[in-house]
């Protein structure tokens, strides 16, 4: 597993299973968030970093959606450690496998059922920070999917709203992406935004995403 530190409080841990695959490991005051949860294997390089990073403990499990390469080392952390793992609750019921996602058969389980709670929303439904971070509803890709932006280090983590190649943004992949049209949509909080850097699941790190926005809607 490569780790990479990214900002201040973010570190980036990642393994290649054909391509790349990030989460996420966030420091605020209260211990440690972790965004994205990726392929069952990559729990304990997940559990040691926390452990060797001394930041205090595994406070938060945030998802960016819930498709099975981004919740997978959930259940042998929560056997570690009793978190919360949260997600947007349009996800939920595509995570519990009470629905198939979009363009999928059959439903299918990623998450055990009642442990993914609902994001905090305030009375107008407007998503709340959680773990030092800003979620925002971006669907397109899967129906529930958001993104985490993280105001002091203007880092972005995106999840599967875009991938990147050499720095450049790209459109999410195709076979896995319930609606390309809404996906693309949702580009639009890069320029809402305007982050620094912005971290994909698979591929590299965007510098000043927002400059590309242009000429990746062209694409």
């Amino acid at each position: 597993m490569k780790i990479t530190q990214i900002s201040d409080h973010i570190w980036s841990l990642k393994i290649w299973i054909v391509i790349p695959i990030h989460v996420w490991i966030v420091v605020n005051e209260e211990g440690v968030t972790l965004v994205d949860a990726g392929i069952p294997f990559m729990a304990k390089g997940i559990l040691t970093f926390i452990e060797k990073l001394d930041a205090g403990p595994l406070t938060t499990i945030l998802l960016t959606h819930g498709h099975g390469d981004h919740t997978g080392a959930i259940q042998r952390i929560l056997e570690d450690t009793q978190v919360p793992v949260f997600a947007h609750p349009i996800e939920i019921p595509y995570i519990e496998g009470e629905l198939p996602y979009p363009r999928r058969k059959k439903a299918a389980i990623t998450v055990a059922k009642q442990l993914t709670h609902a994001l905090p929303e305030n009375e107008h439904g407007v998503l709340q920070s959680i773990g030092g971070l800003t979620p925002y509803h971006t669907p397109g890709h899967s129906p529930g999917h958001v993104v985490y932006y993280h105001q002091e280090d203007q880092v972005l983590l995106v999840g599967d709203l875009f991938t990147a190649k050499k720095g450049k943004l790209r459109k999410p992949m195709a076979i896995f992406t319930a609606d390309m049209a809404e996906a693309i949509r949702s580009s639009s909080i890069v320029r809402q935004l305007k982050p620094l850097r912005l971290e994909v699941c698979h591929g590299s790190s965007v510098l000043r995403p927002a400059d590309q926005l242009d000429n990746y809607l062209k694409s």
